[in-house]
């Protein structure tokens, strides 16, 4: 979702404003703007819309200089993409304030403040902040207690950053909900909603809590806690790589990351699987204890990290015996779900910050659960944090708003969470759990080999680039991937696609079919594959145009209307939901370019939802 950036400092700041927001731009946003206090004491105000490049342009023209400063990029949400909506937003030309996150009760403090007499330029729920802390600061001694007047008067999810050109030797932060980690330098220290916007200048970072309050100096930090008190937070340091955004020979970020992916997956399987054995202490040092009492799994996420979610399902109730539900976070809040004694909550998403994720596991935690569980990306995440066990995907930063490295390792990751509770409960034969740890193992080269295919997929997507729909089928545990490759050739060709078990084309999908909708099947050869031919017959039937991705030995040829492409041999039906997903992701991408869509940031999308 949006970026923030702040700097204090002994140089002028706008350099590393504009590198933070450069960082930042895999979160997904339509406008940037920066404030930076001058030497003069006056607030130098720079919003675009667009890209950061296009705020570049503005401050090549008129320059802001000074050594404190923030910067914002924004995605969205109270108002449309204007100028006048871009953060930072100014209060008396002395506060400025960026703000992620949906202050709920904005409405009525806007109307309060309206009555005072202060004007509103913007439709956002952002502006509000400005004008009440500037409104505060006629009553209150320093701009920390301005802010935290403030905060109390605020319901729902805030992560703000507040600049006083009257306190010229800091800011103040406040978050609720939503990330915020202070980065700390050497005579200079930072803020920002991402480490990634940082690591050029530091790895040392602290991650602030819920509730907490902190002013930012250039000689040091205080932080504060909900109740107002002095506290102390650790100091992490990040093992994050600097270089790891950038997008080296690769056209954009999704194709890297795409490529990424054996390595990826080699990496977050790497020691964790030994001699067949999965070592239960990367779970943790509480797995041994919560582990044998598994007794049933609910799974919780959004988005692709929902469709990881459907994948596992088969790998706890096929492999594991375990019974497994899978739920859409944002739906689960607003019902009572019933939990059964035994029951492992598990949160799945790439960023950790998800708002409706982190919202539900929280909930979760009044709920009778035996414990919490996340699998995620990024180690200094808000779920990582709260979670009683975590599995790192250690996918590496992933840039591309359409989610593929991150989906993937998490396949890989579930299939090590699913090892480690057979073995604590003793569900699977050793010699059985041996039989998939060398299939898991192997799952790197065969995607290797199924990254060869992409010449075939290149002349494939010439055929879809001038498509409106496309209809996706799948079986048993590749129906999830099919939903997973509906979803990647929406969200960056905006082609309308659907995915369905290929069991259900006769109870509606079957009457779109026609010889300009393209169906694309999944095709492992498993206990499922003779059923998938029949529903195949169905679309040819119709006249459809079938793109089938099968399996060396399933005994598909290339005829009138069927088009086919081989799989690399000998991928078993554990491997199966990993490695199909790879030709699937290939197929959007080359679609897209074709297209001329923004493949790495397509439209109306962010990477990491933090609002509801």
């Amino acid at each position: 979702m949006c970026g923030i950036v702040g700097v204090v400092a002994s140089r002028n700041v706008t350099p590393l404003l504009i590198e933070g927001l450069q960082r930042l731009r895999y979160r997904g946003y339509d406008s940037t703007g920066v404030a930076v206090l001058g030497a003069d004491g006056r607030l130098q105000v720079q919003r675009a819309v667009g890209k950061v490049e296009m705020l570049e342009a503005r401050l090549a023209l008129a320059p802001c200089v000074g050594t404190l400063g923030i910067a914002h990029s924004r995605w969205a949400t109270h108002g449309g993409v204007t100028e006048a909506n871009a953060h930072p937003h100014v209060s008396g030309g002395r506060v400025a304030v960026i703000h992620n996150g949906i202050i709920e009760n904005y409405e009525a403090i806007r109307l309060e403040l309206s009555a005072k007499g202060y004007v509103f330029e913007s439709e956002t729920d952002t502006e509000i902040i400005a004008h009440l802390v500037y409104d505060l600061l006629k009553t209150c001694a320093t701009l920390v207690d301005a802010v935290r007047a403030a905060v109390r008067r605020f319901e729902g999810a805030y992560a703000i950053v507040v600049l006083d050109a009257q306190a010229p030797d800091r800011l103040v932060v406040a978050r609720i909900a939503s990330p915020l980690v202070v980065g700390l330098g050497d005579g200079e220290n930072y803020v920002a909603s991402d480490v990634q916007a940082l690591l050029p200048v530091t790895r040392r970072f602290q991650f602030l809590e819920e509730g907490d309050l902190a002013e930012i100096r250039r000689d040091g930090i205080s932080i504060f806690d909900a109740e107002g008190r002095p506290v102390e937070r650790a100091v992490h340091a990040s093992t994050q790589s600097a270089d790891a955004v950038e997008r080296g020979p690769y056209a954009h970020y999704m194709l890297k990351e795409i490529y990424e992916q054996p390595r990826a997956i080699g990496d977050t399987l790497s020691e964790r699987l030994v001699h067949g054995h999965m070592l239960e202490a990367a779970l943790g040092p509480k797995a041994a204890a919560i582990l044998p009492k598994i007794t049933g799994v609910h799974i919780v996420a959004c988005g692709t990290s929902y469709h990881a979610g459907l994948v596992a399902r088969y790998y706890f109730e096929q492999g594991g015996r375990l019974p497994c539900t899978v739920e859409v976070a944002s739906e689960y809040r607003y019902r009572s779900p019933v939990v059964v004694p035994g029951t492992l909550f598990l949160a799945i998403s790439q960023s950790g910050e998800t708002a409706d994720t982190l919202a539900a596991m929280r909930e979760a935690k009044k709920l009778g659960y035996l414990a919490t569980a996340v699998i995620c990306n990024v180690p200094e995440s808000s779920l990582v944090r709260e979670a009683d066990l975590v599995l790192m995907t250690r996918a590496g930063p992933e840039v591309g708003v359409a989610s593929t490295k991150a989906f993937t390792t998490q396949l890989a990751a579930l299939g090590l969470f699913g090892f480690a509770i057979a073995q604590a409960r003793a569900l699977i034969p050793p010699a059985t759990l041996a039989m998939y740890a060398r299939q898991l193992l192997h799952v790197p080269e065969l995607i290797e080999k199924t990254l060869q295919l992409d010449s075939q997929i290149q002349a494939w997507a010439q055929r879809f680039a001038t498509k409106n729909h496309a209809l996706f089928l799948g079986r048993g545990p590749t129906y999830p991937v099919a939903l997973e490759g509906a979803l990647k050739l929406k969200e960056i060709s905006y082609i309308h696609a659907e995915a369905y078990p290929a069991g259900e084309l006769k109870h509606g999908p079957l009457a779109l079919v026609d010889a300009d909708m393209p169906v694309i099947a999944v095709a492992p050869n498993n206990a499922l594959l003779e059923k998938l031919k029949s529903n195949l017959q169905e679309v040819r039937a119709r006249g459809g145009q079938l793109f089938v991705f099968a399996d060396h030995d399933a005994g598909f040829k290339p005829s009138e209307g069927i088009d086919v492409i081989v799989m690399p041999e000998h991928i078993e039906a554990f491997q199966a939901p990993i490695v199909y997903t790879v030709p699937l992701q290939l197929l959007a991408y080359h679609v897209a370019v074709l297209r001329g869509t923004d493949v790495d940031q397509p439209r109306n999308l962010a990477k990491s939802v933090t609002v509801e």
